[in-house]
């Protein structure tokens, strides 16, 4: 059926001349492994289900009872949570105390997990208590969970705030033997940096009483899986990739409603092509960026069937987050046993909930990653049936540059992850948590990833204390401290008294300033009132019709060069940074048009972090303006720097929003024309130190975007951006195209890769300390203490290879200056 309906799409006039690409991807037979030597309660349930182990489940099973991490990477529907369940349960039928700790990103998919797990304590026979434990526990169940579960399900947040009473649960660590991380691609930027540091203090409370427990990350597909798993847990992994579950024939169609003569709207577009396949028989779920959105292409897609086919119209609703937990179930089961057709989404239905096999997928706007838009996609086809995918575009660079170049989807690999574990506040804080929960002593800086340096600067502030058995923190930081921020100059935005979120100063100064209309979790707010001294931001329920973009100005200056890499002749350099941002007014906008400007009063924003930069030289704004007039290269510059932030998100998995930039003609501290892409955190968050290594891929793809666009003078598909905080002006296109291609000439060559220029001193002593060379590291720490006499890191470093070493007076001596800070 999907395929006669697919090939009637296609010629429909109301549709074809919006189709930029239809990719059929084949379907595949499943590769079977047997499964005769596993224990005779999981041999029984596998045969009453009429399961057998695909190869890669299999594989999985093999690793982990090699002792092995293991990482599944292998797409939707493909079997992961059987892969990790059975040699799960397989441990704890042959070990009764063994116990399993399930960490998943939301309560939501713990809920859904429990069903699973239950299932198989209920179908294996065994007694295993599994139990979510999260904020919605209640406190009187909490001691009964914490003595008689061997399996325990909860999320990152809920972690942090229970280890400091590691002595509550002293029987489930001491017998822990898994940790299963689901989702994991979901652990990246900040959020991921700070999970990182979490996952090291559960090891280290893990290795207190006696347990080492393996690892078992399940994920989206990534481009760098190895690299990923290490920095998110200290530990190397077994990536398992290769997928040998069966699926049908996948057609993908990328449609692009700005082929169309008018003045197209995507959501509208969107709720025609839903209409379309509903009244075919097609079961389709459609992704849509806002609940908003969701209600909306629901209203009108009903409209739209009460006047063709009124039966259908109660077979179609929305779901998203804010609904109750039983009316989600109800449309979870009803989209599962086909009673709906078509379902509008959030993306709240694209992690591992299960409602069953759909015939089709409609994502509306490119959904800011390749991991989002694979797991939305894997929705359609749960079996050897064909199914259909429909991307529609939106106006905007990413969007538009996948609609031109669909390879990037279909013959790219994924994005790079990216977890910093150098930011210094992100450090600090953690540092304070693993303190308060067991004294830190130098073998846990050298195995566990934390700074001595930071630990030493935290010494000298008198946020750690040095005791008789290490450095310890009192005061309860992991309540101060939380794993979605970097620092703690956060605002909280309120509405009728009830906290809808936090959000660091940055985030609120660029989305929640007075007269602001503020997205959350779908629902659209008005600030009313921004109280700078309280850090408190008052909101307004409202259904607007229009929507504000800030306005600012950028100033930076280079702190210093940390490496380089040259590309051919081009050079990229990385280092810290120093930005001021005056935040001058905002637009108000319907789309995009401009209804109004207003000012803002704001003191400016001040923050180190780190960026990667490159320079022009003067010969090509000869020739650009000798060309194409006297603002010509600025505009060109800008445009530049506005192509190149938008496709970022395509090579590094960030939001938008997560970086920014600036490009000026002349910058004093290069003395050329210079563009700095920069991390949009305080410390940095590793983002701009991987756009060195991807820049030539990168710098690529913004010349395709920019050179194969229809337009003359830059639009919203190329060089116009929705987040400039100067209006996009000057842009200049032409001027765009003859920069980047001078660029991408410079990159043919050589590429020698990137060179300290100058490194972490400290990071460098407490390598060798870790491999063992405390002589060469003494020795580094003496021309550091010269330099620094009062250097409380290497003071305290210092100070812990003496003790170590057994010398004792001359170890408390240095520790007596880390504290002093003299």
């Amino acid at each position: 059926m999907v395929k006669r309906v697919l090939e009637r799409f296609r010629r429909d006039w109301r549709f074809r001349d919006a189709i930029e690409h239809v990719e059929t991807i084949p379907g595949r037979e499943a590769r079977y492994s047997d499964s005769t030597d596993i224990p005779d309660n999981i041999r029984d349930y596998l045969d009453a289900g009429g399961i057998r182990l695909y190869r890669h489940q299999r594989e999985a099973l093999d690793a982990i009872r090699e002792g092995m991490n293991i990482l599944i990477t292998t797409p939707t529907a493909s079997g992961k949570t059987l892969a990790f369940n059975l040699p799960i349960m397989e441990t704890l039928t042959l070990n009764p105390d063994a116990t399993a700790l399930y960490i998943y990103p939301v309560k939501a998919l713990s809920r859904d997990q429990l069903g699973v797990l239950e299932e198989l304590e209920s179908e294996l026979g065994l007694k295993l208590n599994p139990s979510t434990y999260d904020g919605d526990t209640p406190r009187e169940r909490r001691p009964w969970i914490r003595e008689n579960s061997r399996v325990i399900l909860t999320n990152p947040h809920q972690l942090h705030r229970i280890l400091p009473w590691h002595h509550q649960w002293r029987r489930f660590y001491s017998n822990l033997r898994y940790v299963v991380i689901d989702e994991a691609h979901q652990y990246r930027g900040v959020f991921g940096s700070n999970v990182a540091l979490l996952l090291r203090r559960l090891r280290r409370i893990c290795r207190y009483y006696g347990s080492e427990p393996q690892f078992v990350l399940a994920s989206a597909t990534l481009a760098n899986p190895a690299e990923f798993s290490r920095k998110l847990t200290g530990l190397d992994f077994r990536v398992i990739s290769d997928d040998t579950s069966p699926s049908g024939p996948k057609h993908f169609i990328l449609y692009n409603p700005y082929r169309k003569r008018g003045d197209p709207s995507a959501h509208l577009e969107t709720s025609a092509i839903l209409s379309y396949l509903v009244l075919r028989g097609v079961q389709t779920l459609c992704f849509t960026i806002s609940r908003k959105m969701a209600e909306l292409v629901t209203r009108w897609t009903r409209e739209q069937l009460d006047r063709e086919n009124r039966k259908l119209v109660d077979r179609v609703t929305s779901y998203r987050a804010g609904y109750l937990a039983e009316q989600r179930r109800r449309i979870e089961a009803d989209l599962k046993e086909g009673r709906l057709l078509g379902v509008t989404a959030t993306n709240a239905l694209e992690l591992g909930i299960d409602i069953g096999s759909l015939d089709a997928v409609i994502i509306s706007g490119y959904p800011g990653t390749m991991i989002s838009t694979w797991q939305q996609a894997g929705r359609a086809g749960r079996n050897l049936k064909d199914s259909m995918v429909i991307l529609v575009a939106f106006e905007n660079p990413l969007d538009q540059y996948i609609m031109k170049n669909p390879s990037f989807i279909f013959e790219r690999p994924h994005e790079n992850a990216i977890i910093d574990l150098q930011n210094r506040l992100i450090l600090r804080n953690q540092t304070a948590c693993a303190a308060s929960e067991l004294p830190l002593i130098l073998d846990d800086f050298l195995e566990y990833d934390f700074s001595v340096g930071v630990a030493g600067e935290m010494l000298a502030d008198g946020e750690l204390e040095l005791a008789p058995d290490g450095l310890t923190c009192s005061g309860d930081p992991q309540f101060r401290y939380g794993l979605d921020d970097v620092s703690q100059d956060t605002f909280t935005v309120i509405c009728e008294g009830r906290v809808l979120e936090t959000m660091s100063r940055s985030q609120a100064y660029r989305e929640a300033h007075e007269g602001a209309v503020l997205m959350n979790h779908g629902n659209t707010y008005t600030v009313r009132d921004f109280d700078l001294e309280g850090r408190r931001i008052i909101v307004d329920r409202r259904d607007v019709e229009y929507h504000t973009s800030v306005l600012r100005d950028t100033e930076l200056r280079i702190i210093r060069k940390l490496r380089q890499r040259r590309l051919g002749d081009l050079e990229v350099n990385f280092g810290e940074v120093e930005v001021t941002e005056h935040y001058t007014g905002y637009r108000v906008m319907s789309y995009s048009r401009v209804l109004g400007k207003r000012e803002l009063d704001l003191p400016p924003l001040r923050f180190r972090t780190r960026a990667l930069w490159f320079t022009i030289p003067d010969s090509l704004r000869d020739e650009v303006e000798e060309m194409y007039g006297g603002d010509a290269f600025h505009g060109g510059i800008h445009g530049a720097e506005d192509a190149l932030i938008s496709l970022f998100p395509l090579h590094v998995l960030c939001d938008r929003s997560d970086i920014g930039g600036i490009s000026t003609p002349m910058h004093p501290d290069t003395q050329e024309a210079t563009i700095f892409i920069y991390d949009g955190f305080e410390g940095g968050i590793g983002l701009a130190e991987k756009g060195v290594e991807v820049f030539g891929d990168l710098l690529a793809s913004t010349l395709e975007l920019v050179s194969s666009c229809s337009c003359t003078e830059g639009c919203p598909s190329c060089i116009y951006s929705p987040k400039c905080g100067n209006e996009n002006s000057p842009l200049h296109r032409d001027a765009t195209v003859k920069i980047l291609e001078y660029l991408m000439e410079q990159t043919s060559g050589e590429v020698r890769e990137a060179s300290e220029v100058d490194g972490d001193v400290l990071a460098g002593v407490e390598e060798l300390c870790s491999e063992g060379n405390l002589l060469d590291a003494k020795l580094r720490l003496h021309e550091v203490l010269e330099r620094d006499p009062g250097n409380p890191g290497a003071c305290y470093l210092m100070g812990e290879i003496l003790r170590r070493q057994g010398e004792v007076e001359m170890a408390a001596y240095f520790h007596e200056r880390a504290m002093n800070g003299s």
